[in-house]
């Protein structure tokens, strides 16, 4: 199953990426950390480092799934060419997809961890929370099937509604 996060920055897609992966046991990519690595091998930050990044995880992704395994995105996806991206490979490799959306459904909460957040991607300027509110206009109109989950919520809450969403998807 290729398990596909979308959210804003800081909506806590990661959060529950971790809790996922450690339940299904399986790879999560996460394209930030692969767009940093990026920046670390030499590639110019002024070249679509952030594309790249999308494309890499693709690519692993494919290989995982290849093997039978399944796979964790985890990613803003907030333009409909990522979420695309995504729905061909799990055609192309004959696997189930599932979008789950992160919201915050507080914004001062929200901007509260935008602003202290501090993850260890070298070189990884944190957006500003106007940028991020304006990549939210990139989920208008987004019509595929998905869960989503409020990350005001605890992750011990969000777990279970998202492994049932994942069970219900992987049984067609």
């Amino acid at each position: 199953m290729l398990i596909v996060l979308a959210g804003l920055p800081a909506s806590g897609k990661s959060a529950i990426a971790v809790r996922l992966a450690t339940e299904l046991r399986c790879a999560i990519l996460s394209v930030d950390p692969i767009e940093a690595a990026l920046w670390r091998a030499g590639i110019d930050r002024g070249q679509p480092t952030g594309l790249a990044a999308y494309v890499v995880a693709e690519d692993l992704a494919r290989e995982q799934l290849r093997i039978g395994a399944d796979v964790i995105v985890d990613a803003v996806n907030d333009a409909e060419l990522a979420r695309q991206q995504w729905r061909s490979l799990a055609a192309e490799q004959r696997v189930a997809i599932a979008f789950v959306e992160v919201i915050c459904s507080d914004p001062e909460e929200h901007r509260r961890r935008l602003e202290t957040r501090r993850r260890p991607l070298a070189g990884f300027a944190e957006p500003t929370w106007d940028a991020v509110r304006a990549r939210s206009v990139g989920f208008d109109g987004w019509t595929d099937a998905r869960l989503t989950i409020d990350s005001m919520l605890s992750l011990d809450e969000n777990l279970p509604l998202t492994l049932g969403y994942l069970r219900r998807v992987r049984e067609g």
